[in-house]
């Protein structure tokens, strides 16, 4: 029997558990994929502990997981852009992309180009659309200057490339261990911290627009570097949001599709986007492998290996 991480409550990493499931069916209009790599996002996490159980629920026995890379089984009557064997790359709305095997609509699905490994095609989705929406929900000009706080983590370091290719000026917020990361990637590292505020009025000067992707006060920061609430984005702190009336808080929704994700898929494949992997867990560690992305540290993705 294929298996698929599931949880029965709200709580810790201890709730996850990797369980025989039925084979899934294939519906007309849909196509089951073999898993070959899924990320993990700490959105996921904090369904799971319950933060967001007022936004976005939990269904229990509930699946786990968003985006996926692998390859098609099968496909359901009336389904013609796919067929057995194709290499691809998707999504599921569905929680469950946290499994050997996932059915979704034929068109929530794009192809894997050759040269994108698995890992990185199987991590792209949710932050690689969370990244392409932030930078467009701060109408980002080039010759703008653009903060991004976690600048090393799996959302912002899609951010500070897309923001670079752009034209943007980037100041990334990181961990002294990313600086070198940050410099290679075009963008100017300020360790984050106590008296964070002048250090980056001293490397930026005037602040156009920020993207906060860490919370934990950075929507404050933005505001006091005088940036427009307007040009500032969170994708975590929904609280300070409502607290300054104007900060956004755009993320994958407003760029989940297909299309999206075949132009993110071409940059990566045409060497323009880099999606960093800190590592790869196979299905059965699924405990560890969000034991590490809690820590919040990593570099990049994190992803499962089905």
């Amino acid at each position: 029997m294929p298996k698929a991480v599931k949880f029965d409550s709200y709580g810790g990493i201890d709730v996850l558990q990797v369980r025989d499931v039925d084979r899934p069916t294939t519906p007309p209009g849909r196509v089951l994929v073999r898993v070959k790599a899924a990320g993990i996002n700490p959105g996921e996490a904090a369904i799971r502990w319950g933060t967001f159980e007022k936004r976005w629920p939990a269904t229990f026995p509930s699946g786990q997981g968003s985006d996926f890379a692998g390859v098609v089984e099968t496909v359901g009557d009336g389904v013609t852009n796919w067929r057995p064997g194709d290499e691809v790359v998707g999504f599921t709305n569905e929680r469950a992309s946290q499994a050997e095997l996932v059915v979704v609509p034929e068109s929530q699905l794009t192809a894997r180009p050759p040269n994108v490994p698995w890992e990185q095609a199987g991590a792209l989705f949710v932050a690689g659309t969370t990244a392409y929406a932030a930078v467009h929900a701060v109408s980002l000009r080039a010759g703008d200057t653009l903060v991004v706080s976690g600048a090393a983590g799996g959302v912002g370091s899609l951010v500070v490339q897309l923001a670079t290719g752009m034209g943007a000026k980037v100041i990334g917020l990181a961990s002294d261990g990313n600086h070198a990361w940050l410099r290679d990637h075009g963008v100017t590292p300020v360790a984050y911290g106590e008296g964070v505020a002048a250090r980056v009025r001293e490397v930026g000067g005037k602040i156009d627009a920020f993207i906060d992707t860490f919370g934990h006060g950075y929507v404050d920061l933005a505001i006091e570097l005088g940036v427009a609430p307007g040009r500032v984005n969170t994708v975590i702190d929904f609280a300070a949001a409502q607290k300054h009336p104007g900060v956004k808080t755009v993320g994958s929704h407003e760029a989940a599709s297909a299309r999206v994700l075949a132009e993110l898929l071409g940059l990566v494949a045409a060497g323009r986007l880099e999606v960093p992997i800190a590592k790869a867990y196979p299905l059965a560690s699924v405990r560890e492998s969000y034991r590490e992305l809690e820590l919040r540290h990593a570099r990049g993705k994190i992803v499962l290996l089905p």
